[in-house]
């Protein structure tokens, strides 16, 4: 394999990022000669020598009302992620945000909201890290929300906070909650209050879970094949303000810029094994874990159809990981050799939201990543084999341009054609962007359409609502069904201005339906696979752990049916575990599948 990585005298994310689209190319192209040398990989693929200029073209107007409806004034969700650069320390701390879990906390059916807060900085110097609080929002249906942070436990001193994730840890029938951020993971303990509710319980310390680092995105999922669920938790940089150098913005005058992510060291990543919910682990040195990647979003996803759940990184300006999971204790890193580490181009981006579907009904689940400015998102299409191909060209992503900084973000079918469609949220991590970028950027919504032949992404940000025509600088993102229509909502962080809660209103006569996985016991069942046969078309989709950036969506998986009003058959391949089908079941409504047994609920 060829290393020749050029250095880079610039500070700022812009200009380094500048200088690597530079410098990278020798470096990258060998990686891509021994990789296709060692496993006969093609995964510069057809769209190397199909390279078109971005299509700047506009979206399309708006046909019909909108998508989207924005809920966020007359719901009672009143709330703000903040970062602390009021002290003007130029961190990158400042520059992750914040993430959104949806959680049905109460098991009243709904699903509630929990918010990360961020922090500041205190103290004469202003070094001295505080946190802002977390909320948590019960979710008191018709699209009213009450704030109930107090009453769960979670009003507390916080930590500088990023993202959250949700998961049964100790398979007791309730979700339990995971905040990370800066030098501190706090793991909550989902326990009956005393006065017929339910509040969280700080048990961090007790499950032997002491993570000192900087986290971000996290994502659960039974890793060794024992039911319960385990824990993977990106770590970013080793920034410290014992570490945190004077940088210039790339715009002349700009004396003083937030610091891009080459001029620190990448931390390595943690792999908590579940010890049957009584203890945790850290299994990341046992599994050959190094510090190789700048980690900010996570997914965990069957993607080789072997029933087990494989985990795919994005990383800040490194290759991204792909972990395939081989079996009870190993882990195997594929992510060259599988075709996603880098771009078509060779290149390793600057990653930070990912999810996995299947967008093209091969069956299989494809990997999307958000990523820099002056790079395309990547579609990772799955051609099976454990192998993939860019699809990023032909499937139309180049048509937003190059000047987003992509964050949260997810495969969601926004009019249940049964087709993922896309989005994303952006914003700058820079002050002061340069190369014809914003700080404040717009979020934008992906059609798939069929055109000629393939799937392709048509933005119709436009027909989306007002909220896809406002700059903002989005983070995370969360996608659940809030009133449970079948309908995919969104709830999208901001930095420093407020959360907005989405209303989906599209395609109100489409059909559907939902389904609720449940395990034996309460296991764990991230990685299972789901089939919905129609007369005429049959459906794919995954059950995940992790995903988006530094949040946690709905964790029931819908299918979008379109004009068809029968199912003829659902089919479930349960992690680890055998398959099941069920006959006939009604759409236009969720289903409880129990793993082993007959009828469906």
């Amino acid at each position: 394999m060829y290393l020749c990585l050029c250095g880079s005298n610039s500070d700022s994310f812009e200009s380094e990022r500048s200088a690597l689209q530079l410098s990278r190319v020798t470096f990258c192209v060998g990686i891509a000669l021994a990789a296709a040398a060692i496993g006969g990989l093609l995964w510069l693929g057809r769209d190397l020598f199909d390279r078109k200029p971005p299509d700047d073209t506009p979206p399309p107007p708006a046909a019909g009302p909108p998508w989207f409806r924005d809920m966020t004034a007359e719901s009672g969700l009143h709330f703000t992620y903040r970062n602390g650069e009021e002290a003007k320390q130029f961190s990158i701390l400042e520059s992750l945000g914040g993430g959104v879990a949806l959680i049905d906390y109460d098991g009243d059916g709904l699903l509630d909201m929990f918010v990360t807060g961020g922090g500041y900085f205190d103290g004469a110097d202003k070094k001295q890290f505080k946190g802002h609080p977390c909320k948590l929002f019960r979710n008191r249906g018709g699209w009213k929300f009450e704030d109930v942070t107090e009453a769960a436990g979670l009003a507390r001193d916080w930590h500088y906070t990023h993202g959250a994730a949700v998961a049964d840890f100790d398979r007791d029938g309730w979700p339990d909650l995971l905040v990370t951020g800066y030098g501190r993971v706090v793991l909550f303990h989902n326990e009956p209050d005393g006065k017929g509710g339910r509040h969280f319980v700080d048990v961090t310390a007790a499950m032997g879970i002491h993570d000192t680092s900087w986290s971000t995105s996290a994502g659960w999922g039974d890793i060794d094949g024992d039911g319960w669920p385990d824990l993977y938790v990106c770590h970013y940089l080793d920034w410290s303000f014992e570490n945190n150098p004077l940088c210039k913005g790339i715009i002349p005058g700009v004396e003083r810029e937030v610091c891009g992510p080459a001029r620190f060291k990448p931390l390595k990543h943690a792999l908590y094994h579940n010890q049957k919910g009584r203890a945790f682990r850290d299994m990341s040195d046992a599994h050959g874990f190094r510090a190789a990647g700048s980690g900010l979003g996570v997914v965990l996803v069957d993607v080789n159809g072997d029933g087990r759940p494989d985990i795919f990184v994005g990383n800040d300006g490194q290759h991204k990981f792909l972990f395939i999971n081989r079996g009870p204790g190993r882990l195997e890193e594929k992510a060259f050799l599988a075709g996603v580490a880098v771009d078509d181009n060779g290149h390793p981006n600057a990653s930070m939201g990912v999810d996995a579907d299947d967008y093209d009904g091969s069956g299989r689940a494809s990997l999307w990543v958000t990523n820099f400015q002056h790079e395309f998102h990547g579609l990772y299409g799955n051609r099976g084999g454990e192998l993939f191909d860019y699809h990023s060209r032909h499937a139309g992503i180049p048509a937003i341009g190059t000047n987003y900084v992509g964050f949260g973000t997810g495969f969601v079918d926004i009019d249940n054609d049964g087709w993922p469609d896309l989005v994303a949220v952006h914003g700058h991590v820079t002050l002061r962007p340069a190369g014809g970028s914003t700080l404040l950027q717009q979020p934008i919504l992906l059609h798939n359409v069929e055109r000629k032949g393939q799937r392709y992404f048509e933005n119709v940000s436009k027909q989306g609502g007002e909220f896809f025509g406002i700059p903002a600088r989005g983070r995370g993102v969360a996608i659940g069904d809030l009133d449970n229509d079948g309908r995919a909502d969104l709830v999208v962080s901001h930095t420093n201005t407020p959360v907005v809660l989405l209303r989906n209103e599209a395609a109100p006569d489409a059909h559907w339906i939902g389904f609720r996985l449940m395990g034996h016991d309460h296991r764990d069942v991230v990685g299972s696979t789901v089939i919905v046969d129609l007369d005429d078309r049959r459906l794919t989709r995954f059950a995940k752990g992790g995903g988006s950036y530094l949040s946690a969506s709905d964790p029931r998986i819908l299918f979008g049916l379109g004009d068809k009003s029968a199912v003829r058959r659902v089919t479930v391949k349960w992690s680890w575990g055998e398959t099941q089908t069920w006959d006939n079941l009604r759409p236009d409504r969720y289903w409880k599948l129990i793993e082993g047994q007959a009828e469906a609920e």
